[in-house]
């Protein structure tokens, strides 16, 4: 069985690796294409740096581990539906059943081989390519000038002793400076008491931020109402604060870009301040089952070796197989929205494409087998 293990594994893993590599040449020439139109253009931070060809081969080629995490899955189901039908159209697998390849057996050898895939994707995933993309905002940042999160700027909430604050970052820079400070502090019972404006910002190591340009107004809450307010200026200002810099880049950045450990927190961040988290908590099993859907696709592969083929058909079958592959990332997208939506428990929402599709892998494999 050893022999018949290898045999299996060297040929998916290579078919695996060839359609990996086509389908990421693919994406990757699209996103260079995307990039063309800003080549020429002036850095907003340094006038005499511009835009070159090769700074936009940099930010490609900085996302090409994302885009490893996102195309393995489905790579793996195109390789191993390919290799299954062209040993069965040969038969090849044929022998390789009377040799002692039994439906169980060949179900644990490419479970094996998924839970391979499962583990790259999850490296890949979590360590490679949140650090990638972090990388490549912020050497695309160096030429924009900052990532900023739409018209409104990113909000974020920190609670201290006695006192809450609703900060409003505008911008962050590729050299992580902060842009368009608002820091709106709020007393325990719930009256405004300052308004902190800074033009510009920078959070240190030790839970500080430094603020520059600086102006500041204090709400009198002695009463029920504003008794007065009071005008400050200042060149630079310190204020203590837990919010770290990767919190604000996780709120400027996009949540399935972040490292899962990173998500957490952010999310833990989240709920100690009463803010909403459902979306960051799908994001977050999504990012923990999405690994695993390298399990679903070999599961989904499986029961093409056992169809009967003819010269001709395979490739009809192959692209049936790609078409029900494209369904589950579909539905997996899906689902995400509509949990989120209608506020369903975040690991269902994340889980359910799989579990569904794993039940009609598992059917189909036990039809196949053992009625026909």
């Amino acid at each position: 069985m050893k022999t018949i293990r290898r045999l299996i594994y060297r040929e998916v893993s290579v078919a695996v690796a060839f359609v990996l590599l086509a389908f990421l040449a693919l994406f990757s020439f699209f996103d260079l294409v995307d990039e063309l139109p800003a080549l020429g253009r002036p850095s907003v931070i340094d006038p005499t740096l511009s835009y070159e060809f090769q700074h936009a081969l940099l930010y490609v080629l900085l996302g090409m581990p994302n885009r490893i995490y996102e195309i393995l899955p489905i790579a793996a189901l195109i390789g191993t539906i390919w290799v299954l039908a062209r040993l069965a159209q040969g038969s090849e697998y044929t022998i390789l059943r009377t040799s002692g390849l039994g439906p169980w057996r060949a179900l644990r050898t490419l479970l094996g081989l998924g839970a391979i895939f499962s583990v790259l994707t999850f490296v890949v995933g979590d360590y490679v390519a949140p650090l990638a993309e972090r990388s490549a905002q912020m050497h695309k940042a160096r030429f924009d000038g900052h990532l900023s999160l739409g018209q409104t700027g990113a909000w974020l909430k920190d609670r201290q002793t006695y006192s809450q604050f609703s900060v409003n970052v505008g911008s962050l820079s590729g050299r992580g400076e902060l842009g368009g400070v608002r820091i709106f502090e709020f007393d325990n019972r719930g009256f405004l008491v300052s308004i902190v404006q800074a033009q510009s910002g920078q959070i240190e190591a030790d839970a500080y931020w430094t603020l520059h340009q600086v102006q500041r107004r204090e709400f009198d809450t002695a009463g029920q109402a504003a008794q007065r307010i009071s005008h400050s200026t200042a060149a630079s200002a310190r204020w203590p604060s837990g919010l770290s810099l990767e919190m604000v880049s996780a709120a400027l950045l996009r949540a399935d870009r972040m490292q899962t450990t990173d998500l957490f927190s952010y999310i833990r961040h989240l709920q100690a301040n009463n803010q909403a988290s459902q979306r960051y908590e799908i994001e977050f099993w999504r990012k923990v089952f999405y690994p695993l859907s390298c399990l679903v696709m070999v599961m989904l592969a499986l029961p093409f070796a056992y169809l009967h083929f003819r010269s001709g058909h395979i490739t009809a079958y192959v692209f049936g197989g790609v078409m029900i592959g494209i369904s589950f990332f579909l539905l997996n997208n899906v689902f995400g929205y509509i949990g989120n939506l209608n506020q369903w428990r975040p690991w269902l929402a994340a889980a359910s494409p799989g579990l569904i599709y794993s039940l009609v892998s598992l059917g189909a494999f036990g039809w196949l087998v053992f009625r026909r």
